[in-house]
């Protein structure tokens, strides 16, 4: 075998290892730290045969002016932090007066002052912004349902970013986003 061909052999072979340490202890590694900082969170509803899964990370307020500042208004959010949010239904849903079919759904949102955007989008995505500009990666042309849903003032500060299905006295469903203090109820319906 030619010498160069062993040359090039060998800084195949030390690249080749290099990029596998990375992958096994490095990478993990960095989304640990990434993660501590706004945890995953994995909710599950059920009522009677209709079953909700929501994920996504939890990002904490930490002193900062969240809505307007932070998460700045009239733009597509990631409706969390790290990977895209996902909503994922096993009943079709009556939403804003629109049908949202059963299934698993990427969840942006658009804050405003006194109303948000709420949009199920069926194209799942591996991070919820692009590395090159921190744009929400979320494309309009998947998106299956957009809802208005109108702020609301909380009493008290919610240090963490939650989003949770509560079931009201009259066995309502709403779809809860809190944070700070801003509370954004969106009613669900079982079809």
């Amino acid at each position: 075998m030619n010498k160069a061909v062993k040359i090039v052999l060998w800084i195949v072979g030390i690249l080749a290892a290099l990029v596998l340490i990375f992958m096994l202890l490095v990478g993990p590694m960095m989304k640990k730290n990434t993660k501590k900082h706004s945890p995953e969170q994995n909710i599950t509803f059920t009522q009677n045969d209709l079953q909700i899964d929501l994920f996504y990370s939890s990002p904490a307020k930490k002193g900062r002016v969240i809505f307007g500042e932070l998460v700045p208004y009239d733009e597509v959010w990631r409706t969390g932090a790290n990977e895209a949010t996902t909503f994922t239904t096993n009943r079709d849903l009556l939403i804003d007066g629109k049908t949202l079919p059963a299934g698993k759904y990427s969840l942006w949102t658009i804050p405003g002052k006194e109303s948000w955007q709420i949009i199920f989008n069926d194209h799942m995505y591996s991070w919820g912004v692009r590395w090159q500009d921190s744009q929400a990666m979320r494309e309009a042309g998947y998106d299956i349902l957009i809802a208005t849903a109108v702020v609301s003032e909380s009493i008290t500060s919610e240090e963490n970013f939650t989003i949770n299905v509560v079931e009201t006295p009259t066995q309502a469903l709403v779809l809860l986003f809190s944070w700070d203090q801003v509370v954004v109820p969106l009613p669900l319906e079982v079809k």
